[in-house]
């Protein structure tokens, strides 16, 4: 099989299903490969999905026709030692009424709903797809070969959007591979629970949805835990540090386990039904690992450029994915129309992406990546905030401590004065 086309998008998850609806709309012959026998078959997240621009730009009405679930009325921010919790909830009425800021929903039904209107718009999906080789010509790339349809597609551009370990992204020198350090893995179990119950352990009316952020919910591991409510199920899931998991000699269902018996997650998820247990990597190097994005005849786009970061309570990836992928189009869209494929001009993605919010946010927060390396914030801080709180509500006769006496005394003894310094010039950093 040979044919050719204006751009070949690889990776029909939602950067690439984005990037190929803008191209399909603005009249370009555009393929879209996936390697799944569908869209979303092999990926999942937690389950958000933000009220994002770009998204609302090109279906206005998404939020009316996508397969979302709940919107997110609730925010919570809680931190686990073994047998204790301290939550921070935050409900707000501007989260409960149009425009909803978040909506929970699931990855293989969103990423197909995507993938149906890059379709719809002109696009050309071929599924059980995967590009296996760039093709070289004249210093550039001109497109893949295939495997599961044997062949050649060839096109003036690439648009990248094959996940986190980015084989094309590799192939073209682009980005280096796999840094255990720098590279989370994401453990999810999608639990069934009646509609009813969802609402009455979670506190929860007609589409209200819950977004729940655990710290110290990972065994000691650098990670964190994450609970979203869909209409009849429930997400539950960790996000641990690959490196810090491997040294743990611990399979990651087993972390997971002793996450689901914690006394604050158990009588959330008592009597649910298992249905689907996945894993999936996730770029975690933030800012100072975002490879070069592009070169003669090819852009990187979501996951595979790295466009993924955390600030220490939000873990952003879906919405900055989206984004990269319409603006890599634009870059292409304006590239097909000066007929000129090379790096140079191609450079104006990355100047996009600058300019947009997603370069914005990962410079802001570009010293958080350190940060999630300080063992203590997984441990001894949420064991320091439980002490805390135990010693202002107990009642046993004895004489209470002033408040921040109390907190001085309790950080001293448990992080002690050199860990408490350290660790506010890391947290620093990475805040301010």
């Amino acid at each position: 099989m040979a044919k050719s086309f204006d751009v070949i998008v690889v990776g029909a998850g939602p950067a690439g299903s984005l990037a190929a609806l803008k191209l399909a709309r603005a009249g370009k012959n555009v393929c879209l490969l996936e390697r799944g026998r569908r869209p979303g078959e092999k990926n999942m997240f937690g389950g958000l999905v933000h009220y994002t621009p770009v998204l609302s730009e090109l279906i206005p009405d998404f939020t009316e026709r996508a397969p979302l679930e709940r919107h997110v009325y609730k925010k919570t921010l809680a931190f686990l030692t073994e047998d204790s919790a301290v939550s921070l909830t935050f409900a707000s009425g501007a989260f409960d009424k149009p425009p909803f800021n978040g909506f929970t929903c699931f990855r293989p039904a969103f990423d197909g709903w995507l993938a149906a209107e890059a379709e719809r718009a002109g696009a050309l999906l071929l599924n059980n797809c995967t590009a296996e080789k760039l093709i070289i010509k004249d210093g550039q790339v001109s497109g893949v070969t295939v495997k599961g349809r044997e062949g050649e597609l060839h096109a003036n551009i690439v648009i990248a959007a094959d996940g986190v370990l980015s084989r094309l992204g590799r192939q073209a020198g682009l980005r280096d591979g796999l840094k255990p350090a720098a590279t989370g893995l994401g453990i999810k179990l999608l639990l069934g629970l009646p509609e009813a119950t969802i609402n009455e352990r979670f506190g929860l009316a007609r589409d209200q949805g819950a977004d729940i952020s655990l710290v110290g919910a990972t065994g000691g591991m650098r990670g964190g835990a994450f609970i979203y409510t869909n209409r009849e199920t429930v997400s539950v899931g960790l996000v641990v540090h690959l490196d810090a998991l491997a040294a743990s000699g611990r399979p990651p269902y087993e972390v997971l386990d002793g996450f689901l018996d914690h006394p604050a997650v158990r009588h959330l998820v008592k009597g649910a039904t298992p249905l689907e247990y996945s894993a999936h990597l996730i770029p975690e190097g933030g800012y100072k690992a975002i490879p070069r994005l592009y070169g003669g005849g090819l852009m990187l786009a979501g996951d595979a450029a790295g466009l993924c970061y955390t600030n220490g309570i939000n873990l952003e990836g879906i919405n900055l994915a989206m984004t990269s992928g319409v603006l890599a189009a634009e870059t292409a869209i304006e590239a097909l129309e000066a007929g000129d494929y090379g790096a140079r001009f191609l450079s104006r993605y990355r100047k996009k992406l600058a300019k947009s919010f997603v370069i914005k946010d990962m410079k802001t927060f570009k010293h958080a990546a350190g940060m999630m390396h300080r063992e203590n914030i997984f441990e001894k801080y949420p064991r320091l905030l439980a002490n805390i709180m135990e010693k202002l509500y107990r009642v046993d006769g004895r004489p209470r401590t002033k408040l921040l006496n109390l907190i001085r005394r309790e950080a001293l003894k448990e992080v002690g004065l050199k860990g408490i310094a350290a660790d506010g010039i890391k947290i620093g950093r990475s805040l301010l």
